[in-house]
């Protein structure tokens, strides 16, 4: 299907409506959305519930991606899917999704803002380390899950990005004894013998490892900041308890 042609036909202005749609699935990125997955949400909400295919078409993606977009969404709480032959899917309405992602947003710089009093009222250095790329930020995640000899949280939207590279050493973990905790989004698969917590609306990643260091990245995992100082890592840690004991 050619976008700019069918927009033409229906009397639209193109150019524009093309300049406004990258606009919009640009700021989507922030949220964590890669460029595909940004299309396909924008093409659902134009279009209401529709198949992966019709989808793909509409947004200008591969067809052979369509599918796997879809799921991704879904796992990031963008839509809902009913079973059929097709596939149904839904977008989760922008003002819904808006409201949502204020929320978290408040409740995150709510939480680094009271860090920071708490620091400086003990008088506490405020070390905090700036690591940049994706991979750099996964392997500071792998670090500190080797690292780790009592207990290892990780809160993530973006949980089997992390899982596929780092799989075998949740499992090494586990195996000396470490107890991990995950808190992901629902329906993410998770690997075996470890607490699983089901969290609607992440929107960054929360690392905790022994109560000691902590790390919060990204929610595309582009970048994060890490801290070995045990009373920041501590607080963080008791924010995520929290989050983790509350009912969802």
């Amino acid at each position: 299907m050619d976008l700019k042609a069918t927009i033409a036909r229906l009397g639209g202005n193109a150019d524009e409506l093309m300049a406004e749609y990258f606009k919009i699935s640009g700021a989507l990125s922030k949220l964590g959305l890669s460029d595909y997955e940004s299309r396909a949400y924008i093409a659902l909400v134009a279009l209401g519930p529709s198949s992966a295919n019709f989808v793909a078409d509409v947004a200008q993606i591969p067809r052979t991606s369509s599918y796997k977009v879809m799921i991704s969404l879904s796992e990031k709480g963008f839509i809902q899917s009913k079973q059929g032959r097709p596939r149904i899917f839904s977008p989760i309405s922008p003002s819904e999704l808006s409201e949502r992602f204020i929320a978290e947003i408040k409740e995150s710089f709510s939480k680094i803002d009271s860090v920071r009093n708490i620091l400086s009222d003990k008088g506490v250095p405020q070390l905090v380390y700036t690591i940049l790329g994706k991979s750099r930020v996964l392997d500071k995640i792998g670090e500190m899950i080797d690292k780790a000899e009592h207990t290892f949280i990780i809160s993530s939207p973006s949980f089997p990005a992390i899982r596929r590279r780092l799989g075998k050493r949740f499992g090494s973990a586990v195996s000396r004894g470490v107890h991990v905790k995950v808190i992901t989004t629902p329906f993410v698969k998770a690997p075996k013998d470890i607490e699983v917590v089901r969290r609607d609306g992440l929107i960054a990643t929360d690392v905790i490892s022994d109560g000691k260091a902590a790390l919060l990245a990204a929610a595309d995992l582009s970048a994060c900041g890490y801290t070995d100082n045990e009373s920041l890592a501590a607080h963080l840690e008791e924010f995520l308890r929290i989050m983790s004991d509350r009912q969802p």
